[in-house]
């Protein structure tokens, strides 16, 4: 049995004339304790379809589904307890005049998990920051540290699933390999499922086992992520994505070079 299913996912904004559809048929099947990534370019709808499955946006239509059971439109303590999100941006999800302690202690209250400092240590070390940290406040916390205490905040609840909304991207390159390693060994070690949203291919070739690539609100394309090294993938949309990761460095560098002399 699949541990997340998407059919036929549909999702608009606007109604009548002017309404946008941005979701078009989506379907895609995760297995228990994979990591499913999603890739495609701005605007290609991977962030909605993890919305959806947050519980952010309630007005879709298909069929969405958590370890066989069918997920409804009203968002759902037990859902959350199952299902947790990451988000791109560690800074902005975190509030700025809450102490680490609080960040963490609120799920477990919102949920009535007794227990909480003993909770908050165990989660702090198990995603790599001493215990003093719970004392700290997200201005005195690097990026990677602040991605930390983010991932321990979806963990504190023990979901079964993490949705990871391009969670490397606002980070310095030397920590973004940190935090890919942090996750991999989380996975492994707690038996979580993912479903990862990145633009990076370098990314999905590191942490998932297989790929979805979406362009304008459909999976134009599902492979292996071994596939993304060394071969020449079918489709045209694919294969550009493919080699503007091989090459951007370099083309980049040619084009910019003359504009910026």
């Amino acid at each position: 049995m699949a541990m997340i299913e998407v059919d036929k996912l549909n999702l608009s904004f606007g109604e009548g004339d002017q309404a946008n559809q941005v979701l078009h048929d989506v379907s895609i099947s995760v297995k228990e304790g994979e990591a499913f990534g999603l890739v495609g370019e701005s605007g290609s709808g991977k962030t909605t379809v993890l919305r959806c499955l947050a519980g952010q946006y309630n007005h879709w239509s298909g069929r969405l589904a958590i370890n066989g059971e069918n997920l409804g439109r009203k968002l759902e303590k037990a859902r959350c307890r199952k299902v947790q999100m990451v988000f791109q941006d560690p800074y902005g999800s975190l509030h700025p005049r809450h102490t680490v302690e609080t960040a963490l202690t609120e799920p477990l209250a919102i949920h009535g998990i007794g227990d909480a400092s003993r909770r908050i240590d165990a989660i702090l070390t198990k995603v790599g920051l001493p215990t003093s940290f719970r004392y700290r406040y997200p201005h005195q916390l690097s990026g990677g540290q602040r991605q930390r205490v983010a991932i321990a905040r979806a963990l504190i609840l023990e979901p079964r699933i993490l949705l990871l909304d391009e969670p490397t991207s606002a980070l310095d390159v030397s920590v973004q390999a940190e935090i890919l390693n942090l996750l991999a060994e989380l996975r492994e070690c707690e038996g979580l499922t993912y479903l990862l949203v990145t633009h990076d291919l370098g990314v999905v070739a590191h942490l998932c086992d297989r790929v979805a690539v979406m362009q304008h609100g459909r999976i134009v394309d599902l492979i292996e992520s071994a596939n993304l090294v060394g071969c020449i993938p079918e489709h045209p949309y694919t294969r550009m994505l493919v080699e503007a990761s091989r090459h951007y460095q370099r083309d980049m560098a040619d084009s910019v070079a003359p504009e910026a002399a």
